[in-house]
Formats: structure tokens, sequence, C-alpha cells
């Protein structure tokens, strides 16, 4: 890779281009990386200052086609290596790209602390809830009771909500999208940019290859009713939260018990959109949407607070520590409670 520090040079998608995918046709994959290479131009940074480091899988081979620096690591621990990019060198733009098996099975616990910790990285998970890479086994995303080379007559495994998992961490930033929405993806991806701090953007995907053939053997339980709509909730800061054809259904705030219920948009206590609210309560329940109405599985910004970044305390801390000077390794290995033992006493 060439500096693009040219005088004057206007980056474009073309510059952040390299390479054949290898994605099987009609993987979502194909228009992630899309975005991603319309997105980065647009965020006057060089293209040596960004670096996407991922896992393994099949989303995990994304850097190979983006002209940035990118590091393809080891299983699960991508947060882990960004991590130390990122406080290392904070003139660098990281990213992280993951997919729902590699991130939330090996690497969850990697996953949860780089949230936790609010390190300033914009992690993407690609989640189509299988293992695409290894041919369709069931990963921590995928519904109870799906039918995979791993689960051949259903998975037993109680699922994985990211979304929820993320909140459970107080997440300072969290998005959802899906890949067949650039517009709205490309949106999501520059919000996570802008989020000082960790910024997980979830963007559900389907496999063409192995999930419609899971879904064949999916047990499925008759949907809750009502309501009956199809397509994602759209979710947008400072507006009620409607959906359905005309608008007609509503999130409502229960008087009583404050839980999250839906309804017709003529009734009160429509919910009004606040992803800066302090407590990860109530964008946990919006999360928990797709648990019970997968269809309706809100897109948007869920979360969006400011804390202190991991990055800039620890900046700041090394910053204070060099004040006082170079240390003496005895000195602090001794510590200041100790005593010495004359010969012949021991």
């Amino acid at each position: 890779m060439t500096s693009s520090d040219a005088v004057g040079k206007q980056l474009t998608a073309k510059d952040f281009s390299t390479g054949d995918p290898r994605w099987c046709p009609g993987c979502g994959d194909h228009a992630i990386l899309n975005g991603m290479r319309n997105l980065l131009p647009t965020l006057g940074i060089p293209r040596e200052n960004f670096v996407v480091v991922s896992g393994i899988g099949c989303s995990s081979r994304l850097p190979y086609y983006l002209e940035t620096y990118g590091v393809h690591s080891i299983h699960g621990r991508a947060p882990s290596i960004a991590t130390g990019i990122s406080i290392n060198r904070p003139d660098l733009s990281v990213w992280v790209v993951t997919g729902d098996g590699d991130s939330l099975s090996i690497g969850g616990n990697h996953l949860i602390h780089a949230v936790r910790r609010n390190v300033n990285l914009k992690i993407v998970m690609l989640n189509n809830q299988i293992y695409g890479l290894t041919k369709g086994q069931f990963s921590p995303a995928t519904k109870p009771g799906t039918v995979t080379p791993s689960s051949p007559f259903g998975s037993l495994d109680h699922s994985f909500n990211p979304a929820a998992l993320a909140l459970g961490a107080e997440a300072t930033f969290l998005a959802r999208t899906v890949d067949t929405d650039r517009k709205h993806m490309l949106e999501m991806l520059a919000a996570a940019y802008a989020h000082d701090g960790s910024a997980l953007v979830e963007i559900r995907q389907n496999c063409p290859t192995f999930k419609h053939r899971a879904a064949r053997g999916t047990s499925r339980r008759p949907p809750p009713s009502p309501p009956r709509p199809t397509g994602p909730i759209r979710l947008e800061a400072n507006q009620p939260i409607l959906f359905g054809a005309d608008s007609q259904w509503a999130v409502l705030r229960d008087p009583e018990t404050g839980d999250l219920k839906f309804g017709r948009s003529t009734e009160k206590g429509i919910v009004i959109h606040d992803p800066r609210s302090t407590s990860p309560t109530y964008a946990y329940a919006l999360a928990r949407i797709a648990d019970t109405h997968p269809e309706l599985a809100p897109i948007g910004v869920y979360r969006a607070v400011e804390r202190p970044s991991f990055d800039k305390q620890y900046q700041q801390r090394n910053a204070t520590a060099r004040v006082g000077g170079r240390g003496d390794l005895q000195e602090l290995l001794t510590g200041e409670d100790s005593w010495t033992v004359p010969a012949g006493r021991a």
C-alpha cells in the first residue's frame, strides 16, 4: 500500500479496493465490504491510518479486500489485538470485523471486556447466525431447534442476543442494521466512527449457502399476537417508535410496570426513542424484541452515551507516571512494608 497523502487527492471507494473476494454468490459480506469501501474515503483519514483487525471465519476475510493496514488474527482474539493497537497508536482508526461465531464463542470474553472497558474500537459484527467457513454448524447465535451438521436433531442451545449481551456489558454505543439496506448500514457505521469509545454495530445478514438450509429444519413456535406486521422497527432519536403499514403500530410503555409492549399508534404511552438514556435498561428492552418477534428486530442506534474511553485514560495515566521520572524496579519490588532477616536467623 502506498501513501494516500498526495496533495489534493480525493480518495474514492476504488482506493480502498483490493483483491477478489472469495465469498459465495449472494453472501451479505459482499454488500458490507462494498459499504465499508464507500464509507472510509468519506472520513477524511489517509488510508495508512486505518487498521482493520479480524479473527477467523468468512467475515474475517474482509481485511484482505480493503486497501488499508490489516491483521487477519487468531480465532476470537481480534478485540485484544485491536486494543493493543488502539491504546498505543491513538492516531489510527482501528476497526474490528468479526462474525457471530468468532465473537460470541471463543471470542466472547474478549468482546465483552473490550466493550466494558470502552476501548476506542469500531466493532462490526456480521451476524448470519451460523458457522459458514466450517460448513454450517450452529453458532452461539443460532436459534434453538435449528438443524445443522452439528445438530442433526435440532440445536438445544439457548442462543445469544448479541445486542443484549453488549448492553449487559454496558456498551456506550450499540447499533443494529441489515446488509440489504445500504443507506442505513452506512449511517450506522458512520455513527459508530463518530463515537469516542467502543462502538458495536451488529449487521444481520443471511448465509445463502447454509442458513437457508438450516431454516428448513427450524422448529417454529407460533408468534405472539398482536402484532403481525413484518419488517424491522426503525429507531430514530427523539422520534416516536412506530412501525407497520402506515405506522399503525407502536411501541408503548406500560404505565404500571414500565415494561415495553406493542399497541396501536392511537393509544397513549408511545415511547419516544432516547439513545442517550444513561441506563442500559431501556435499550436492553428494545434488544429483547428480537427474541420474541425476530421479524420486528429493531434497527438503528440503540444506545449512544458518553464515558471516558479506555484509550484516553491509559494515555493520561502514562503521562502522569512519566512526570515522576524513571522508576526503580528493586524499590518497587521491596515496597514500603519490608524487613531484613539477619544472617543466621533464617
